[in-house]
């Protein structure tokens, strides 16, 4: 059974997720630019990452005012009730700028570490992913869970690119050692959408390198709970350094021939 905590936190999550998704879909702007750079010129923020943050944030501090909260466009405050969200109000910036559908809200509540509740909305698609730790993930009613594992050179994989050149060339030889060994490999652009993608049975494996704790921690939750194994290098725990997230079976030998070819540095 679901504690109270958690029912509360779920809640929360959705319907700020709801918020911030309406917003960026219907009031994306015809002649949207980007507003800012971060790691490079063309990691770029947009006026509308900047909004829809302030969006969940302010509801935050409506309902949970107490909680900490990490988000990916700066907002940032430790709490004092062991509750924090970890927020990434529009994961999939490039793509959004572009006017491809594939982007997120992403948002978890931790305590103590550890992720209690993770929602992804994804309104180009319909779809809200949702995740309470030990209670299964969900897709709107319907319970998710992660396709049988296939041997490895059967899989399909999913992975993303930094955006420091430097990075992205090591990515680039990785992915092409790694390509012969699998079914197929694809690049959507959105970390949050990836992780789920695993949970629902449309992806095999994910990994990438360089990620921020905003990217994985709604999707990290979900895909745990329909059943993926996640982590990063050998006996690790997922991180910037690496993230893999897969069907147990696919997992193992990923990870193996990731830490084989050195995805976790340049």
């Amino acid at each position: 059974m679901t504690d109270p905590l958690s029912t509360e936190l779920l809640e929360v999550a959705l319907e700020a997720a709801r918020r911030a998704g309406a917003l960026l879909r219907d009031g994306r702007p015809a002649d949207l630019g980007v507003a800012a750079t971060k790691s490079s010129p063309i990691d770029v923020v947009t006026e509308m990452d900047i909004a829809a943050e302030q969006l969940i944030t302010g509801f935050l501090a409506e309902h949970r005012p107490d909680d900490g909260v990490l988000g990916e466009e700066g907002a940032s405050s430790p709490g004092t009730t062991g509750v924090r969200w970890v927020i990434d109000p529009l994961d999939g910036t490039v793509n959004y700028l572009y006017g491809l559908p594939t982007w997120a809200v992403s948002i978890a509540a931790e305590r103590d570490g550890e992720t209690l509740v993770g929602v992804v909305a994804a309104p180009m698609r319909g779809e809200t992913y949702q995740a309470v730790r030990g209670g299964g993930a969900y897709c709107g009613g319907t319970a998710l869970r992660v396709r049988p594992a296939p041997p490895l050179d059967q899989a399909l994989v999913s992975t993303g690119f930094n955006y420091v050149a430097a990075v992205r060339g090591h990515q680039a030889d990785v992915a092409q050692r790694l390509i012969p060994r699998l079914r197929d490999i694809r690049r959507g652009g959105s970390a949050a959408i990836d992780l789920c993608d695993v949970a629902a049975g449309r992806l095999d494996g994910y990994y990438e390198r360089g990620l921020s704790p905003w990217d994985y921690a709604a999707g990290d939750l979900i895909a745990r709970e329909a059943g993926a194994v996640t982590g990063g290098r050998p006996g690790e725990r997922l991180s910037g350094e690496l993230t893999i997230a897969a069907s147990p079976g696919v997992f193992d030998p990923l990870q193996a021939l990731l830490e084989e070819f050195g995805a976790w540095h340049d």
